[in-house]
């Protein structure tokens, strides 16, 4: 009963150390009761004793003959002995004077004779019976001893045995039901205790700091399982989004294909279908990139590992804005967008593809989401000691309400006009990705009708010499 699977019952545990410790209590109490009554009845008898010791003295200093007076009083349960000066048994009420031995010895004769009175107790030779002694030195010159008999403690034990079991079976009863119960009454608020309420209150002081941690530990878990949904649910979305993003090229490719098979396109027109079926073809291209760049991000990220995009290198950002700017300065060009880089050489320890991705996304989103005659500026300037890109443009700019979502896979502001802008719809969620890759922080301020600037400010100790 005390041990399921191995594993020991608390309660039982507390009963039996109770009920053991209040067994041996209640042995011990009972038999100290026992002593302590034992003791009080001996100091009743002794005080007695020597009241009776002392008016005996009195009265045989007032006679001529000691032997015959106390051959003739009665002393009740009292032995009266009369004993020389030299130790000699003059008289003894309980044995024949002659046989006994001389006393001078006895510690309450030789006491008596030196102080005048003396006292002892011990088990007595010649009736092999424990007895306490009273002796007073007479004007004679002798001595007369009382003795009384007291039972001793182990006698009164045996003689009070069967009241002492009974009294012992008694308490060791009421031990046994007073330590279920208070072992049940402990144990019952730790039982109580409800780890997964997130909120368990301990039932005794001691008890704090594991409530506490079961607490932590409950809230943690729930963390990390409202991650894993909210995990699974990006995934799913995810999944969503990329099937419905890569049919819509798809489809567009195997239409035009299929008309320019069944010869239904006049041939005049067949050049702006194999625009169509290049365009959408470079679509799903920069769409598939871009997947499978968040998946190594995503990879980077789970085993906190960043070899996966190769060697950390030094890094000039401005560098990497300026190559950024001469890519996209063409299709700025079509809508008349200018992008002008400024700048101070800053240097950070990171992988260059990222960079180059992050600082592009950044850029393109721009250029594609600007006005007609809109600017792109991108500085590169050290932010409180620690080199930082920041790209702005005079575009529609992005309600507030979006902001936080825009750095989300997928997330369009406005989906019709998205799409016919262009973009994967994943841009800004590699940039999110690509900063945390670095330990860079991502500032987004936008207002709607006037433009957007987002900043990736790096950490000081990537800073390179």
């Amino acid at each position: 009963m005390g041990v399921r699977n191995g594993i020991p019952s608390l309660r039982n545990r507390l009963f039996a150390t109770m009920a053991a410790c209040m067994s041996v209590v209640a042995v011990v109490v009972t038999l100290m009761a026992a002593g302590v009554y034992q003791l009080a009845a001996g100091a009743d008898a002794r005080r007695q004793l020597s009241h009776e010791c002392q008016a005996l003295a009195s009265i045989l200093n007032q006679t001529d003959n000691d032997v015959a007076l106390l051959s003739g009083a009665e002393l009740g349960d009292f032995r009266v002995t009369l004993i020389a000066h030299n130790g000699t048994v003059l008289y003894d009420s309980a044995e024949d004077a002659t046989r006994l031995g001389n006393h001078a010895d006895r510690p309450e004769v030789r006491d008596a004779l030196i102080n005048g009175e003396g006292w002892s107790e011990r088990d007595s030779t010649s009736l092999g019976k424990v007895q306490m002694y009273d002796a007073r030195r007479l004007e004679s010159g002798n001595v007369v001893r009382l003795a009384y008999f007291r039972e001793s403690f182990l006698g009164v034990l045996q003689r009070e045995l069967a009241v002492l079991l009974v009294v012992l079976a008694v308490a060791l009863m009421a031990t046994w039901f007073v330590s279920r119960w208070l072992s049940v009454a402990l144990v019952r608020p730790i039982a109580g205790i409800d780890p997964s309420s997130g909120d368990a209150a301990a039932p005794y002081e001691e008890l704090g700091p594991l409530v506490e941690r079961l607490n932590e530990q409950h809230a943690a878990l729930m963390q990390r399982m409202e991650a894993i949904q909210n995990a699974d649910d990006i995934r799913r979305e995810f999944t969503s989004n990329v099937t419905h993003e890569l049919k819509t090229p798809i489809a567009s490719i195997s239409g035009a294909a299929e008309l320019i098979r069944d010869g239904i396109v006049k041939p005049e027109d067949v050049s702006g279908f194999a625009g169509r079926i290049y365009d959408d073809a470079q679509r799903l291209t920069s769409l598939v990139n871009d997947i499978l760049m968040l998946s190594k991000l995503d990879e980077s990220e789970r085993t906190n590992s960043r070899a996966l995009f190769g060697e950390i290198e030094t890094c000039d950002l401005l560098s990497i804005a300026n190559d950024v700017a001469s890519r996209y300065e063409q299709k700025a060009a079509e809508t008349g967008v200018r992008i002008r880089v400024q700048g101070v050489s800053s240097v950070v320890q990171g992988n260059a593809r990222l960079l180059d991705e992050l600082v592009a996304n950044i850029v393109s989103n721009a250029v594609r989401y600007n006005r007609p005659n809109g600017k792109v500026f991108v500085w590169v300037y050290p932010r409180d000691g620690r080199p930082s890109v920041r790209v702005s443009d005079t575009g529609i700019g992005i309600p507030e309400e979006d902001q936080a979502k825009v750095f989300e896979r997928f997330y369009r502001v406005d989906k019709g006009r998205s799409r016919a802008r262009g973009g994967t719809g994943l841009g800004l969620a590699i940039v999110k990705h690509a900063a945390a890759f670095h330990g860079a922080d991502l500032d987004l301020k936008s207002t709607p009708d006037v433009g957007t600037s987002i900043t990736v400010t790096f950490p000081a100790q990537q800073v390179g010499a």
